[in-house]
């Protein structure tokens, strides 16, 4: 028996128009008369325009005869629509449908259905060798347009989620059309490639003008803009987006590579047949609350309604991020895993093509690749940023003429976009590629999570706990991006060559200076921390579901390490000697709470998405414990450092069974206890007289204690110092950095707290 399958295709985007519009097509002659609706029959080339009126009678075909079998203007598509096989839309009150007049052409109702021939293999035959097999139904458009072959598996999608509701196919397109072009995942293409009113009609390419190009602002004032905005000129067609930036729509006549990217994307899904869908179920689950790049409901609904034409690239991304969690799902754990190589090396190759004409896809694509556990690469993070500058993503979009949906989406993207080059910068020790006077992208609110707009107003109802989850993870993408704003405060104060300089030209007095510059980045640090929504700190209720807090918290101290880190690097022997104790004990109290914190994370914390930078924040954990150690004055004060090294490593050996990409860490642990191994034999401070790193309080004799002959006051008494100094010894005593002065620090104020 043969089954019937209907494929509803994307619906298209409302106005206002996106960034990179259809390149103009020639304009036709509209004669757009309403009264020609019922009054003139007997004019075969009267163009009927208005949707929103039921056509009273039959309607005449173009050679004047009139046509059998046509529903109402209402109910069915325009022939533009028809031949694209996409939804025909009209707002209330306009003349033409969304697609017409986006590609500036006629909408007519003149032409009758397109026959369609249905062609069964001899699988469907009782006798035949495949019967009883997989079922193949080939519907066969006219010539010149699309051929579609949809294969058909009846209760393949048993899974209950959004996918479960989804139409039971997978569609392949072959040729050149495509609605919505590989980008638009996040509607993000909308932008760049809506529906094309030809199998060969080009998609343009934009690209952001800026003002030192040749385009020059005022001479591109001077040009005649039409009611989208847009300007031909013989090099393209400018596209304006407010009264300062511009984008330029260049051609591409290149169809054959969207027929090249139809067949990776083949290649994609069948890399995870029958499981896409399942898959996607698991990325918006865990990866998207708390990486929302995408824009999700479009995303499901046009996957929904059977539209593959997305970039594979993306795709892939999303497919390999989910795979992460196959194992821990026990509906597929028990069924052989997709191949997650060949899904890398379709994912890179599409991607590697898609830079050369770059989407806003391209960097979401890019993005999610990045956010594997075992991606490692500095040079895709800087394309991606090249890329993001020229599409616009480092303006402000607020006042454009787009979309709010897609001025939120665009805000999200360039959000992720920032945070990968700054974090990037400090895993790797490598100059960032965004500067804060080239960045004008606003901060991020609440409504820019929004997606209502974006051509599908019917939402799944999401329960009351899927909302928490979204906000939670909502409130955490936006807190990253605090903390990585002061993070990258601290690269810029301490770690770039100028502040290097400054350090190295400052000689003995580098630490105050470093002090000094510390102050107001800590404050910021401090505040950050104590300002933390409720429902993002890590006591926050998670109800035994994957929880990404961690990845949040995790940064922080990673943050903190960076900036005590550059200060325990500038200490010197010959340091004054009340100072350099504060400093350390201050560096000791930040490492015993980052450790302590990976001691208390939870199975749902370990099992959930963490962002790239966590395997190596992790990983700076132990590095600082072993800077501690290689700098520590003394021998007590080394093994003390040893011992908390040793048990760090093991809680990380034991967590690796849940987060494979601790194995890392632990890799590095022991590459640099390997290192410490050359670290010459420290004194002890009971068989030496030695000041370093002692309070001079500590080292004066205790009232009542009896002297030790000639030795010096300080042999015995390390440890017997006043209770004001073990008070300030303390974790909870930390007081942050206060006012300095030359020698060190006077008085600490402020507290930062470790625990969330």
């Amino acid at each position: 028996m043969t089954t019937a399958v209907a494929i509803q295709p994307a619906m298209p985007r409302p106005a206002p128009v996106p960034i990179a519009a259809a390149r103009p097509s020639k304009q036709h002659n509209h004669n757009h008369n309403q009264n020609n609706i019922n009054n003139n029959n007997n004019n075969n080339n009267s163009k009927l325009t208005d949707k929103e009126n039921a056509v009273a009678g039959k309607p005449v075909s173009s050679a004047g005869g009139p046509v059998a079998n046509i529903r109402t203007r209402r109910e069915r598509p325009c022939d533009a629509c028809r031949r694209r096989k996409s939804r025909c839309v009209i707002h209330e009150g306009a003349v033409l449908c969304v697609l017409c007049e986006f590609h500036k052409q006629e909408c007519t109702f003149v032409q009758s259905p397109l026959p369609r021939k249905r062609k069964v293999v001899d699988g469907d035959k009782k006798d035949s060798p495949n019967a009883g097999k997989k079922r193949y139904v080939e519907l066969v458009l006219v010539p010149k347009f699309m051929l579609v072959l949809v294969f058909v598996r009846p209760n393949a999608w048993p899974y209950r989620s959004w996918a479960a509701s989804a139409i039971p196919t997978v569609v392949v397109a072959k040729g050149p059309a495509s609605p919505l072009s590989a980008a638009s995942t996040s509607a993000a293409d909308a932008h760049d490639n809506c529906h094309r009113a030809k199998p060969s009609s080009s998609i343009p390419i934009s690209r952001y003008i800026g003002l030192s190009s040749p385009f020059d602002s005022l001479l591109v004032g001077l040009s005649h803009f039409d009611a989208r905005n847009e300007s031909p000129t013989d090099l393209g067609t400018l596209r304006r987006v407010n009264d300062h930036e511009c984008f330029i729509m260049l051609p591409d006549e290149n169809t054959h590579e969207y027929s090249d990217e139809a067949d990776t994307l083949r290649q994609v899904e069948q890399c995870v047949h029958p499981h896409g869908p399942h898959l996607l179920d698991l990325y918006f689950r865990i990866v998207h609350p708390s990486f929302p790049i995408i824009q999700k409901h479009l995303f499901v609904e046009r996957y929904r309604n059977g539209d593959r034409s997305f970039t594979p690239a993306l795709m892939a991304g999303m497919y390999i991020l989910a795979l992460n969690w196959w194992s821990l799902d026990s509906r597929v754990a028990h069924l052989p895993r997709p191949d997650v190589a060949r899904l890398e090396a379709l994912a890179m190759s599409s991607f590697s093509r898609s830079m050369e004409k770059p989407k806003l896809s391209t960097v979401q694509a890019g993005l999610l690749l990045l956010q594997r556990p075992e991606a490692d690469n500095w040079s895709m993070t800087t394309q991606l940023v090249a890329i993001g500058q020229e599409l616009g993503l480092h303006l402000d979009c607020s006042g454009w003429s787009i979309p709010r949906w897609e001025g939120g989406l665009r805000k999200r993207i360039a959000w992720a976009l920032y945070m990968q080059d700054k974090w990037s910068s400090l895993i790797h020790g490598r100059p960032s590629h965004i500067f804060g006077a080239n960045w004008a992208v606003q901060p991020i609110i609440e409504d820019d999570f929004k997606e209502e707009g974006d051509g599908y107003e019917t939402r799944t109802d999401e329960s009351e706990d899927e909302r928490e989850e979204n906000f939670r993870g909502q409130t955490l993408f936006a807190q990253m991006i605090g903390l990585t704003q002061i993070m990258a405060e601290v690269m810029d104060t301490f770690y770039t060559q100028v502040a290097i300089q400054d350090f190295k030209n400052a000689g003995k007095n580098s630490t105050s200076l470093i002090l000094a510059r510390a102050k107001p980045v800590q404050i910021k640090l401090r505040q950050w921390h104590e300002r933390l929504p409720a429902n993002v700190k890590m006591n926050a209720p998670t109800k035994s579901k994957f929880s990404s807090l961690g990845y949040l918290h995790l940064a922080y101290f990673a943050t903190e390490i960076t900036l005590h880190r550059r200060i325990v690097q500038s200490l010197t022997s010959d340091h004054d000697a009340y100072g350099f104790f504060m400093i350390r004990n201050a560096a000791k109290t930040r490492l015993i709470s980052a450790m302590d914190f990976v001691n208390r994370l939870r199975p749902e914390h370990l099992q959930s998405f963490w962002y790239f930078a966590s395997k190596i924040n992790f990983t700076l954990i132990g590095t600082f414990g072993s800077l501690l150690w290689a700098t520590a004055p003394a021998q007590e004060e080394a093994e003390f450092y040893k011992t908390r090294l040793r048990e760090y490593r093991w809680t990380l050996s034991v967590s690796s069974n849940r987060a494979h990409f601790l194995d890392y860490a632990v890799s590095m642990l022991d590459a640099s206890r390997a290192m410490l191994n050359n670290l010459a034999e420290k004194p002890s401070l009971r068989d030496q007289i030695s000041t370093a790193g002692v309070p001079p309080k500590a080292a004066e004799r205790v009232p009542g204690q009896p002297s030790n002959g000639g030795g010096s006051p300080m042999q015995g008494q390390v440890y017997s110092q006043p209770s004001e100094l073990r008070r300030m010894q303390s974790v909870e005593s930390f007081r942050g950095f206060g006012s300095l002065s030359g020698s060190g620090m006077n008085s600490l104020e402020g507290s930062v707290q470790g625990d969330a």
